[in-house]
C-alpha cells in the first residue's frame, strides 16, 4: 500500500489551483510509492478560500500559515503564495519539520535563497522548488538525447520566454509589478526559467553580462483586492512600476558553450512564448512551450539533400511521463507539468531521496538571476563564482 502524505498548500489562485489539480489527479495515472493526502488549503480571505477547499477538494482550510505549519496532521507544505512571503512560510514549515515544496524564484534575493537551504538541510526534510517546465516530456526527451550524446558537443543556448499582457500603459499595477512583492519583473518571474532549463539541459554559468529596462514607469494604481494574477481593476491616480518590463542577457557556461537570454513582457502577440534552441556538433534541438508536445530535431548526419529539422512528437509512451497517458499524440497540457513534479515529489519522499530540482537548483538559479542585475547595473561582465 502507498504511504501517504498530508500535503498542506498556501494559495489559492493560479498556482494554487494548477497544485490543487496535480495533488487530485497524480494517483490516477500514475503508480506510486506515496500519494498525496489534500488535507487543508490556506488562504487570508476565509470566503475566497473556504470556496476554493470546496472546489478544488481540500479536507479544510485555514486562513494563517503558520497555523498550518504547527498541526500534527501536516507533513508537507506547498508555498504558492507571491514571492515576498516564501521565505518567511517556507522557513515556518522547516521550522515545525516539514518537507517543503516551494513555487520559484525560491527568495527575493540569493542570501534568503541560501539561508533557505541551510535550513533545510540542517532540519533533514525534503526541499523541492517547482520548475515545472523540466518535466514537459519533450523537454525531457531533449536532456536524455544531450546526455546521451546525440547532438555532440554542446556550443550554444538560445533562450526566450516571451508575454505581452503589460503592453498597455493603462494595464494598472498588480502584485508582479511591485519590488517588494515580486523582487523583480520579466527577470525573476520569466527568466528564472529558461536559466534553469539552460542549467538542466546544458550546464551550470560561469558568467554573465546583461542589461534590463523599464519601459512603461508609471501605471494606474490597482483596487484593494484585485492585484492577485495577471488582471486588474484600475483606481484613480498612478504609481511607480519598480521592477524590470524586460531583461536580456549573455553567458558562458562552464563548459565553454555560449548562451543568450531574453525575457519580456512587452512582445506583443506572445501570450506564453517559452523556446530555447540548443546547438551541437552532431545537430540541434527546438522547444517551444506553446507547442509543449513537439521537439524540432536536426541530424547533421542526416544524408545531403535531404537534410532539416524532423519534428517530433513527444507523445510516444517511450517518451518521458507519457506512458502513464494516452496513446500516441493524445496530447497532453501545461497542467500536466505540475502532475509530473507532484509525482516525483511523492516518489523522492516515499524512497527517501531528495526530490529534483531541489532549494540547490533554487540558489543556483539565484545566483544568476542576481548576477545578471549586478551586471546590467555595473555595465560589465560578473562572473557567477564571486556571488
Amino acid at each position: 500500500m502507498a504511504k501517504k502524505v498530508n500535503v498542506g498548500l498556501v494559495g489559492y489562485k493560479f498556482m494554487g489551483k494548477a497544485h490543487s489539480n496535480a495533488y487530485s489527479d497524480v494517483a490516477m495515472f500514475f503508480d506510486m510509492d506515496a500519494e498525496p493526502v489534500m488535507k487543508a488549503i490556506c488562504g487570508r480571505n476565509e470566503e475566497g478560500v473556504k470556496a476554493a477547499a470546496e472546489k478544488f477538494g481540500w479536507e479544510s482550510y485555514e486562513t494563517n500559515w503558520k497555523d498550518l505549519a504547527k498541526r500534527d496532521d501536516i507533513d508537507l507544505i506547498d508555498v504558492t503564495a507571491p514571492s515576498n512571503a516564501h521565505k518567511e512560510i517556507a522557513m515556518g514549515a522547516i521550522e515545525n519539520g516539514k518537507h517543503v515544496f516551494c513555487e520559484k524564484p525560491l527568495a527575493l534575493n540569493l542570501a534568503d535563497a541560501r539561508e533557505m537551504l541551510q535550513a533545510a538541510e540542517e532540519a533533514g526534510v525534503k526541499h523541492m522548488i517547482n520548475f515545472n517546465y523540466r518535466t514537459a516530456p519533450a523537454v525531457a526527451l531533449a536532456k536524455k538525447m544531450i546526455d546521451d550524446g546525440v547532438l555532440g558537443k554542446i556550443y550554444h543556448f538560445r533562450g526566450v520566454y516571451l508575454q505581452d499582457w503589460i503592453v498597455d500603459p493603462d494595464f494598472p499595477i498588480v502584485w508582479r509589478l511591485d519590488k517588494n512583492v515580486a523582487g523583480s519583473g520579466s527577470h525573476g518571474d520569466l527568466n528564472a526559467h529558461i536559466i534553469d532549463l539552460a542549467r538542466f539541459l546544458v550546464g551550470e554559468f560561469k558568467s554573465v553580462v546583461g542589461m534590463e529596462e523599464t519601459f512603461i514607469k508609471e501605471r494606474p494604481l490597482t483596487e484593494v483586492g484585485t492585484t492577485g494574477g495577471l488582471v486588474a481593476k484600475a483606481t484613480g491616480g498612478k504609481g511607480k512600476v519598480t521592477v524590470d518590463d524586460a531583461t536580456l542577457f549573455l553567458t558562458r557556461f562552464e563548459n565553454g558553450a555560449l548562451g543568450s537570454f531574453e525575457a519580456t513582457r512587452f512582445a506583443a502577440g506572445r501570450k506564453n512564448h517559452n523556446r530555447f534552441e540548443i546547438n551541437g556538433s552532431k545537430g540541434s534541438v527546438v522547444f517551444n512551450l506553446e507547442r509543449m508536445n513537439e521537439l524540432e530535431y536536426y541530424n547533421c548526419d542526416d544524408p545531403e539533400g535531404l537534410q532539416g529539422f524532423r519534428l517530433i512528437q513527444a507523445t510516444d509512451p517511450s517518451h518521458p511521463y507519457i506512458e502513464a497517458w494516452w496513446p500516441a499524440a493524445h496530447i497532453i497540457g501545461y497542467e500536466h507539468t505540475f502532475i509530473h513534479q507532484v509525482y516525483n515529489l511523492m516518489q523522492a519522499i516515499a524512497n527517501d531521496e531528495m526530490p529534483s530540482p531541489s532549494f540547490v537548483d533554487g540558489v543556483k538559479c539565484q545566483e544568476v538571476l542576481d548576477a545578471v542585475v549586478k551586471s546590467a547595473q555595473e555595465k560589465t561582465w560578473v562572473d557567477i563564482s564571486d556571488m
